[in-house]
């Protein structure tokens, strides 16, 4: 990747001249160097205006989708009524920026949880658990076939995830178990956005009413089951810290999410299902946090946050354990 702010202007100017046409690129700085993605802000300079601009960027791998394909995703959702940013070009070459990449309109708002739990009351919450819904009934109305998006058991992902890391615990492997001898019957394969949950959204505060105003981060989209996103967004780790009774992304009651995602056009939900893949989401979640950790004890990636990232283990350990009570 490219990370002298020079170099990486002009060859931002050369990118966005076929979308833009002449452009003059001024304040790119960098947002975040986070673990698959590196996100650039900058303003593109044309002779029509000024243009706040989003650069997304970072190397292929296996686990995430393609840029291009992750702007496609975006539109088939947008298409369907979902709020996301405008991709003005995605590219999953490495020739012009190092990196594939996507650039995308800058969109205003706050994503920082605990700041924009500051700013609602009840009724500011249960608006926005209302938009969060829509905004997941529109994801999943989209038509995946023939996009390319990667599908599978999610069960044998995680199982495998973890078999590559040689380590496991007693809990985690309980849970592999009781998934096993419990599955649920599938349903219609849909679009799924993989990481739907609070700190992936951009929330207006500055009306009356909250409103969402973008869903990000789509390198995890794949074609799945609708309540993989519904079940993410309501393990504990999401709620930051709110109540029990607001397990719904820390808004609302997850049975509140299920009603309004039923209203707003997404297909009924069976609850069973429901609490099948909220088991699998927490140990997902629990699977993620072992591989964080290992990435800094192996040396890989040393780094305090991933060491810290990794002792939550023992906290969806102690989730999955609630979560098994309750289901037996």
């Amino acid at each position: 990747m490219i990370t002298d702010i020079e170099v990486l202007g002009d060859r931002l100017h050369d990118v966005l001249k076929p979308v833009l046409g002449d452009t003059t690129i001024v304040d790119l700085r960098a947002l975040t160097g986070g673990a698959s993605r590196i996100t650039w802000a900058f303003t593109a300079e044309t002779d029509t205006g000024s243009r706040p601009l989003i650069l997304r960027t970072g190397p292929p791998d296996e686990v995430h989708a393609g840029m291009e394909l992750e702007a496609r995703a975006q539109q088939l959702a947008a298409a369907r009524g979902a709020p996301v940013p405008e991709i003005l070009i995605a590219s999953d070459s490495v020739a012009a920026l190092g990196n594939p990449f996507l650039i995308c309109n800058e969109i205003g708002g706050e994503t920082i949880v605990r700041k924009i739990e500051r700013n609602l009351d009840d009724a500011g919450r249960t608006e926005l658990l209302r938009q969060c819904a829509a905004a997941l009934a529109a994801i999943h109305r989209a038509e995946p076939a023939g996009a390319e998006f990667d599908t599978g058991d999610q069960l044998a992902l995680w199982r495998g995830q973890l078999d590559e890391m040689g380590d496991t615990t007693a809990t985690f492997e309980w849970a592999f178990r009781w998934l096993e001898k419990n599955r649920t019957a599938p349903t219609t394969p849909t679009l799924v956005h993989g990481d739907f949950r609070m700190g992936n959204l951009i929330i207006n505060l500055e009306g009356p009413v909250p409103q969402l105003a973008a869903v990000l981060d789509w390198e995890l989209v794949h074609s799945g089951e609708a309540c993989e996103d519904l079940a993410w967004f309501c393990i504990r780790a999401w709620r930051f810290g709110a109540p029990k009774d607001r397990g719904a992304g820390g808004l609302g009651s997850v049975e509140e999410l299920l009603t309004a995602y039923e209203q707003a056009g997404g297909a009924a939900v069976d609850r069973a299902g429901l609490r099948w893949w909220l088991i699998l989401s927490t140990l997902r979640w629990g699977v993620i946090c072992r591989y964080q950790a290992q990435r800094h004890l192996s040396g890989q990636t040393p780094s305090v946050e991933l060491a810290t990232i990794g002792r939550r283990v023992c906290e969806t350990e102690w989730d999955l354990l609630t979560l098994l009570e309750d289901a037996s």
